[in-house]
């Protein structure tokens, strides 16, 4: 009998297929559709720092008074409307999560400063929360800040939240560091339970007509998977963390890949918008599938294998793959004229 089990963030899953944070949690109704189609964790849809921020100094009443007198007008921030859950509702969200469905429910906080994450972190363990998500998303734009200032900020984030509660925490990072590899290690050290590897910033776009800006989300495509199996490939056996790779997963060959190159968790997100929950009756039916054709009793069993430390052409993750790629794209070229 196949064994699709796996461990994530100290955590025993049916399988390795998680519903990522989206829309889809925001339900009660959804999160039972995601237990029953084969979710085997659900990272709720997350409570931002902005949230935090307004509820405790009232900034919807104080700033927008008059702001839309001046160009840099809070129309380009979202309105309080604009969120589905406070942070009252949140944690209620939780509880009522944890009644509802017996899988692991994962919290997210999403913001860039330690503010008041402690106290919302610590609010949501009591909760009933299994383990939290902090999704540190940060665009640095100020030029006088150093890259050694942006990854402490990290890694002051990561602390300040280990030392209030005693579930495990994830961290969901970019992959914008300079060395990707030294900050999952620092990161590893300072107690993260988990690396999410990677969260996507948003990229404006531009409404040629209004002259605005407009954020517009993009669902990811599979392409998008090439980045989190590079890293994972890479990060696998040098960190005690669980690895989760999310983004651009799509498809019952996505989740083997991830699998093969170490990760513990495979998040989906953009294909269960697409395609609707019960697609994940069918990606791991195909996960199954595989296994059967392939001779693979377990998920552990797969688990790293063509991984940097296990492949047996490790320079398949560096710079000398991609000498070979791109002498490939040349013979291609050459082979059409």
């Amino acid at each position: 009998m196949l064994d699709l089990t796996t461990r994530y963030l100290g955590m025993q899953l049916r399988t390795p297929l998680v519903a990522a944070a989206s829309p889809l949690s925001q339900e009660i109704a959804d999160l039972r559709r995601l237990e029953d189609a084969g979710a085997s964790a659900i990272v709720l849809y997350s409570l931002f720092e902005e949230q935090l921020r307004q509820e405790s100094l009232e900034l919807d009443f104080y700033l927008s008074e008059g702001t839309e007198s001046h160009p840099e007008s809070l129309r380009f921030f979202p309105e309080p409307s604009e969120f589905r859950l406070g942070p009252d509702e949140y944690l209620d969200h939780i509880r009522k999560a944890k009644a509802a469905v017996k899988i692991p429910v994962i919290a997210s906080l999403n913001g860039s400063s330690v503010g008041g994450w402690i106290q919302y972190a610590t609010q949501m363990q009591e909760a009933g929360a299994d383990a939290l998500e902090c999704n540190i998303y940060w665009i640095v734009t100020d030029p006088d800040m150093t890259s050694a200032d942006v990854e402490q900020h990290y890694l002051d984030i990561l602390q300040a939240v280990k030392s209030a509660v005693t579930i495990p925490v994830a961290v969901k990072v970019s992959p914008f560091f300079s060395n990707m590899a030294n900050m999952a290690k620092r990161l590893d050290a300072a107690g993260a339970d988990g690396l999410v590897l990677f969260n996507r910033f948003y990229q404006p776009d531009i409404d040629l007509e209004t002259l605005e800006l407009n954020p517009r989300v993009l669902l990811s495509t599979p392409q998008a998977m090439r980045l989190p199996l590079t890293w994972v490939g890479i990060l696998f056996g040098r960190v005690q963390a669980s690895l989760a790779a999310t983004s651009g997963i799509h498809g019952a060959e996505d989740v083997i890949k991830l699998l093969m190159v170490g990760a513990n968790a495979t998040m989906l997100c953009s294909t269960l918008l697409r395609n609707g929950i019960n697609h994940l009756r069918a990606i791991e039916q195909g996960v199954r599938q595989w296994m059967e054709s392939h001779d693979y009793e377990s998920v552990q069993q797969m688990q790293g294998s063509m991984s940097q430390k296990n492949c047996p052409d490790p320079s398949a993750f560096e710079r000398a793959q991609y000498m070979r790629a791109v002498k490939g794209i040349q013979h291609v070229m050459l082979a059409t004229r």
